[in-house]
């Protein structure tokens, strides 16, 4: 396999550009339209979205629903630690986490929360886990959690707020596990989701819980090398049958997001659409060929990225790096909070 240098995937974005808060309200993002066979730019809003899907199409969602994975406990010396969880906790279980700073930390420590509650911080071979000394986690997270906002999301005046709880998370989210946001689908209101049903347009849905190796960098300077961390994924039968269907009768397979395109291409065995529970550890750069996905919304995202590559590999690497540059002249705003792009 030929190497692929990682520095395709760079480009210039002023740090103006990155989105800090959401947009006014949901659909007032703009959007970029790509056509991969004519390599033509275009520039409208979202809410003009419905218009480019076609009868006979099926809209794909991802229903996973972020939690809220950071807590900020304290040490019995009064030092802060912050605690991010990588996994749903499951009761009486310990939770992989990352930790800030890592190096106040010893073999065992007790954290306390701000009612007095202690969590066990546990440093293992591969990281730390943290568990609740007589506390059911779960709780913990409910009661104490943060939104895990993405650490290029820099508040002056601090950390999340209500807000973010409410708009760093999809109208249609229902299955608790993500530690981030599947960005696209944060672009859609209610209103929008039912113009799409009323036009004709079936909507499915699957399950994969974004992990943080979704977003860890890439390291090596032949992006051929890196490795995906797993995450699970669901694909419901009802979504398998409404996407032969849509594959039947000649329509489109709309795949909101990078992680709707790992999950249905993952499920994809060879020659259709399968159904049920998986793990992916799938890496799409440009050169894969896609079985299950025909169209993509998706947002703006980091130079070298996983994500980048991905979109590379879908829109052709000159066209989507060149759409790229253009956002960033015409001042689009990028990342999790940022607009969106529909390549065709």
């Amino acid at each position: 396999m030929a190497s692929i240098p990682i520095e395709q995937f760079d480009y210039h974005l002023p740090p103006s550009l990155i989105a800090q808060r959401p947009a006014d309200s949901r659909s007032a993002s703009r959007l970029m339209r790509l056509d991969r066979k004519g390599g033509r730019v275009d520039h409208c809003s979202f809410i003009s979205f419905p218009d480019l899907l076609r009868r006979g199409d099926i809209l794909v969602l991802n229903d996973t629903e972020v939690f809220p994975a950071r807590l900020v406990a304290r040490r019995h010396s009064g030092g802060a630690i912050e605690v991010f969880l990588l996994s749903f906790p499951v009761k009486n279980e310990e939770v992989p986490c990352l930790v800030r700073p890592a190096r106040r930390v010893g073999a065992q420590d007790r954290l306390f929360l701000e009612d007095g509650s202690i969590l066990i911080l546990r440093r293992q071979k591969d990281g730390f886990t943290v568990s609740g000394e007589g506390l059911d986690l779960i709780e913990v997270v409910k009661k104490f959690g943060q939104v895990p906002l993405p650490p290029y999301i820099r508040r002056k005046d601090g950390g999340p707020d209500e807000a973010d709880r409410e708009r760093y998370q999809t109208v249609y989210a229902s299955r608790p596990g993500a530690v981030a946001a599947p960005t696209a689908g944060l672009h859609f209101d209610d209103g929008i989701l039912s113009v799409i049903e009323e036009k004709g347009v079936p909507i499915g849905k699957v399950t994969l819980h974004v992990g943080p190796g979704t977003f860890l960098p890439v390291r090596d300077r032949d992006i051929t090398a890196h490795n995906m961390q797993e995450e699970r994924y669901t694909v419901p039968s009802d979504t398998a049958d409404l996407i032969r269907a849509a594959k039947g009768r000649g329509g489109r397979v709309v795949a909101v997001g990078t992680t709707v395109v790992r999950a249905l291409e993952s499920a994809f065995d060879g020659q259709s659409i399968r159904s049920g529970e998986g793990k992916s550890r799938l890496f799409i750069y440009p050169g894969y060929r896609f079985s299950v996905v025909d169209a993509l919304l998706t947002n703006f995202h980091l130079p070298r990225s996983t994500l980048l590559m991905l979109v590379c590999a879908f829109g052709g690497n000159d066209l989507v790096m060149n759409a790229y540059r253009e956002a960033v002249k015409k001042g689009y705003r990028f990342y999790s909070y940022g607009d969106a792009m529909f390549i065709e």
